[in-house]
């Protein structure tokens, strides 16, 4: 394998590849908690140039590459393999264009989701995908997972962004397809087979992606309720009276909300108890449009019954405060400790039942176990946070697997709502795909990567 890497030097060049045993811990794993793996070599290449160079050079010599951008993914795509080089896009970090007549930017896919969204703003518009690991995940980790986030209920996900792409293949052939228009129907939409597919089938390395308007006024509120159909009930009504105001609608269960609250001592904005917390935005344009909106919207909400306590931000610090514990999740290390982590989708109207078997029946078999329950209910995702402190760093995360797995596929919902499938989830695809689509699904990776070398072992079994 030394012969390997030398090339790989020879090829790239020596400031491109770092070899094992001096790659930085960094990009020796992922946030989803895998046991650090050394990867072969560690390729930074500076343009899609390199990129399609070093492609070239792992097809031919039969060298796997798993892709990497901000490594914040929770299910083990952008872990290294034994054996296998890691393919860095962090190099790939400019923003190349903001064209406020066709409200698209193009930037590289190694630019911080954060720093794409501060450049949209600069000229008055709105990239509209957020979420929490926005400081440092990546535009590319965001299409190669059809990240989701806090905004999924009025803007839709990542694939909903994204208008062109350019795509380097396995055997490194560049395929440039950076369309900037809404509509454009001739021929395939092969950017399609790219998002959302965790670098199996071709390593994005520019993007060009769509721009929102931004809405200068907000309204956020802090709702308590007394159980989750409450909650859809809620949800029913915000939808009704806000329409494309409703920005944000998000869950928080008393297993979530109290121990973060607590635990980070950011308390509640609320006095007293309540079965379910929400947390809802509205946005608009016209000045006091969507807080007037949304008043009107709980006024009527708390006269019926469906809404038990509530408190409006003033200004953008309170809502910044309101948010607080649902942007707690960086903190689950210190205050919950090690964990098992689920994203899944559900039926809207089975979450309840989700919810409580879920939390029984971890509780039931392993005493003492915390089961944190919170997630983007306005469009049917549900996460699930779980840990056994007796267990230390042996989490047992087989049981806790087949049991949340299995409720999941018994109430026809999906294993991964938006963190993709990686490493974590791949043994369970098929509680939520057909034998029928994981036959496709190879079939197409077969066609398009047939040595496999493209993020080898992730998504789909050996």
């Amino acid at each position: 394998m030394q012969d390997i890497v030398t090339g790989l030097e020879e090829l790239l060049g020596p400031e491109v590849v770092t070899r094992a045993g001096d790659v930085p811990e960094a990009y020796r794993h992922d946030w989803s908690g895998l046991t650090p793996v050394e990867p072969l070599a560690l390729l930074r290449p500076r343009d899609t140039a390199g990129v399609s160079a070093a492609l070239r050079f792992c097809n031919e010599h039969g060298v796997g590459v798993v892709p990497q951008g901000g490594r914040s993914g929770i299910s083990g795509g952008a872990m290294p393999v034994a054996g296998a080089v890691v393919l860095s896009l962090d190099r790939l970090n400019q923003i190349e264009e903001v064209d406020p007549q066709m409200a698209t930017l193009t930037c590289g896919a190694g630019v911080v989701l954060e720093k794409a969204q501060q450049a949209a703003a600069e000229a008055g518009l709105m990239l509209a995908v957020d979420l929490g690991a926005r400081g440092s995940c990546t535009v590319g980790g965001v299409i190669s997972t059809n990240a989701g986030g806090n905004q999924v209920i009025r803007y839709g996900m990542a694939r909903e962004h994204v208008l062109g792409l350019e795509v380097v293949l396995a055997d490194g052939t560049v395929i440039t397809a950076l369309n900037k228009m809404l509509k454009n129907n001739a021929g395939l939409d092969l950017k399609q087979m790219f998002i959302g597919t965790e670098g199996l089938l071709g390593v994005v390395t520019r993007a060009v992606m769509r721009l929102q308007p931004r809405p200068p006024h907000t309204a956020t509120a802090f709702l308590g309720l007394a159980d989750t159909a409450a909650v859809i009930d809620m949800l029913a009504r915000a939808r009704a009276a806000l329409g494309p105001q409703l920005t944000s609608f998000e869950v928080m269960w008393p297993s979530f909300f109290h121990h973060m609250s607590e635990g980070t001592g950011i308390g509640s904005p609320l006095t007293g108890r309540h079965g379910v917390y929400v947390v809802i935005e509205a946005s608009g344009f016209a000045e006091g449009g969507a807080r007037a909106a949304l008043e009107t919207c709980l006024e009527a909400a708390l006269e019926a019954g469906t809404v038990e306590d509530a408190v409006i931000a003033a200004n953008s610090r309170e809502e910044r405060g309101l948010w607080a514990v649902r942007e707690s999740v960086a903190e689950f290390a210190r205050v919950v400790g090690p964990i098992i982590a689920f994203d899944v989708g559900l039926p809207l109207m089975r979450m309840d039942e989700a919810v409580r078997r879920c939390e029984s029946g971890i509780a039931e078999r392993w005493p003492g176990a915390l089961a944190l329950s919170y997630g983007h209910i306005g469009d049917s995702n549900l996460h699930l946070v779980v840990s056994v402190p007796s267990a230390g760093k042996n989490q047992p995360e087989s049981g806790v697997k087949k049991l949340v797995y299995g409720i999941v596929r018994e109430m026809a919902g999906t294993i991964s709502a938006e963190h993709g499938i990686g490493l974590i989830k791949r043994d369970y695809l098929a509680y939520s795909r057909s034998p029928e689509e994981i036959a496709t699904m190879r079939a197409v990776k077969a066609a398009l990567d047939p040595k496999g070398i493209l993020n080898p072992g992730k998504v789909l079994s050996p």
